[in-house]
């Protein structure tokens, strides 16, 4: 069974900074396309920042420059270095991987808040 575990986030301060990790666990072929979401109650779920298999990288306008996606094929595991935060990036992160023969896969989420 393919699974995608998050870790990292909690609570910090305005222009403190946070990490985020996401692996994909089982058994598997390949994993294309892999990316956080951020989700606040009551809105839909956004890309915050996308990887593809070979590195190519895409972020929302309110993240470029401040926050950092990065991936390790052989572990099977994406980061989300999130620097310089601010209120507006609080909310619920998910990870989501594009699992090759399995489609999407998503995590359970994780909580992000920073407020002073």
């Amino acid at each position: 069974q393919v699974r995608v575990v998050e870790s990292g986030g909690g609570s910090v301060r305005p222009g403190e900074s946070l990490e985020l990790s996401c692996r994909v666990r089982g058994s598997i072929y390949s994993i294309q396309g892999m990316g956080w979401y951020r989700q606040v109650l009551g809105t839909q779920r956004e890309l915050v920042a996308s990887i593809s298999e070979h590195g190519i990288t895409r972020y929302a306008d309110s993240v470029r420059g401040r926050f950092t996606i990065s991936r390790d094929n052989g572990k099977k595991m994406i980061t989300l270095q999130m620097n310089s935060l601010k209120p507006e990036d609080s909310g619920v992160y998910y990870c989501n991987a594009d699992v090759r023969f399995e489609g999407d896969k998503w995590g359970q989420g994780t909580q992000v808040t920073v407020s002073s």
